[in-house]
C-alpha cells in the first residue's frame, strides 16, 4: 500500500459491510452503484486484499474483510465523535427537541440516542412524544415535532398525509436505520387450526384490529386487498403490548416482531404461524426545510452513529 486510505472509501467499505448490498449502500451514501463498486475496487487493489465474496442474498465479507472492518469501523467511529465535538466547540445547540417515539424503547436504542445526543449538546432539551408511526408523521408534517421514528416504506409518506396539508412527502427527509420482520402470532394451542394455512384463509380468523396509523394495518392491507378479502377485526388495539395481552386470552390473531413473537411463543406458548411474514423498515424522518437547524441536524447525525454502532 503506497498511500494513505481515503476516508471516503473506508466509509463506502463499511456501509457495503453493513448492508450486505451495493445498492442498499449507494442509496445511504447518496452515490451511484458503480461510484460504490469503484470504491470497493481501490480499496482491494490499496490494500491487496479480497474483501468481499457475492453470496445468494449479494456480498460476504472474507475473513480479511472482516479483519479489516473492525479497524475501519474504529476509524469512522472517531472521525464522526470529531466532528461533533468540532461542531460542539463552534456553535451551542440549544433549545427544545421534540421528538415522536414508537413501539419500544429499547428496539428503537432511545436510551443510547438520548445519552450521546445530551452529552454532545448539555444545553438541548429532548421532550418526548409517543404514538403510532402514521401520527408521528403527521404530527411532523403540521410541525408539532421536530424529528421522530416511522415504521414503514417512504411509499407509505403519501398515504398519511392530510390531502388538506401544504406538506408533500417529498418534503421528507429520512434516515434507514434497520430493516425488520413481523410474524403472525395467534393464541396458545391453535397450531392446528392454522397450520397449512395461507394469509386468504388467515382473513377470516379473528384478529386483533389497528387503527390506519399502525405499520400492522398498512402491512396487512398490502396483502389482504390484493386477494379481496378482509381482515376479520374483532378488537381494535393501539399497542402491541395490548395486542398481545388479548391474543395471550384467545381473543384472536395479530402482527409481532420476529424478535417479540419467538419470547412470547417461548414464554406464553403464542403460536406462531409458520412460513409467513411481512418485511418492513424503521426510519427516522424530519422535514427537509427542518435540515439547516443544528438541533435536527445534529439529531440525525447522532440517531445515524447510533444505528451503526452496533
Amino acid at each position: 500500500m503506497t498511500q494513505r486510505i481515503d476516508l471516503k472509501i473506508l466509509t463506502a467499505f463499511v456501509t457495503v459491510a453493513r448492508e450486505g448490498n451495493v445498492s442498499r449502500a449507494a442509496e445511504l451514501l447518496c452515490l451511484t452503484q458503480p461510484a460504490v463498486s469503484l470504491q470497493l475496487r481501490r480499496l482491494a487493489q490499496e490494500t491487496g486484499l479480497e474483501l468481499f465474496t457475492r453470496n445468494a442474498k449479494g456480498l460476504e465479507l472474507t475473513p480479511d474483510g472482516q479483519a479489516l472492518l473492525v479497524k475501519a469501523q474504529r476509524i469512522c467511529t472517531e472521525l464522526d465523535e470529531f466532528n461533533l465535538f468540532a461542531r460542539h466547540l463552534t456553535r451551542s445547540v440549544h433549545g427544545r427537541l421534540r421528538i415522536g417515539t414508537i413501539i419500544d424503547p429499547e428496539f428503537i436504542r432511545l436510551g443510547d440516542f438520548l445519552q450521546e445526543l445530551v452529552q454532545q449538546a448539555p444545553d438541548l432539551r429532548p421532550e418526548l412524544s409517543h404514538g403510532m408511526s402514521g401520527e408521528i408523521l403527521r404530527r411532523l408534517v403540521r410541525e408539532q415535532l421536530d424529528v421522530g421514528y416511522f415504521l414503514g416504506s417512504p411509499d407509505d409518506f403519501a398515504t398519511l398525509i392530510d390531502d388538506a396539508n401544504t406538506i408533500a412527502a417529498g418534503d421528507l427527509s429520512y434516515s434507514r436505520l434497520t430493516d425488520l420482520c413481523y410474524r403472525v402470532v395467534a393464541p396458545p394451542g391453535w397450531d392446528t387450526r392454522l397450520r397449512g394455512m395461507g394469509w386468504a384463509e388467515l382473513a377470516a380468523f379473528p384478529w386483533i384490529g389497528t387503527p390506519v396509523e399502525s405499520v400492522h394495518s398498512r402491512l396487512l392491507a398490502r396483502v389482504f386487498e390484493p386477494l379481496d378479502v378482509r381482515q376479520n377485526s374483532v378488537t381494535l388495539a393501539d399497542q402491541e403490548t395490548s395486542m398481545l395481552e388479548l391474543v395471550r386470552a384467545g381473543i384472536g390473531l395479530c402482527l409481532s416482531r420476529d424478535s417479540v413473537a419467538l419470547h412470547e411463543h417461548h414464554t406464553h406458548g403464542l403460536t406462531i404461524v409458520k412460513d409467513l411474514s411481512l418485511e418492513t423498515t424503521l426510519h427516522f424522518i424530519t422535514l427537509k426545510s427542518r435540515s439547516g437547524d443544528p438541533r435536527v441536524s445534529l439529531a440525525t447525525e447522532v440517531i445515524e452513529r447510533t444505528w451503526r454502532r452496533r
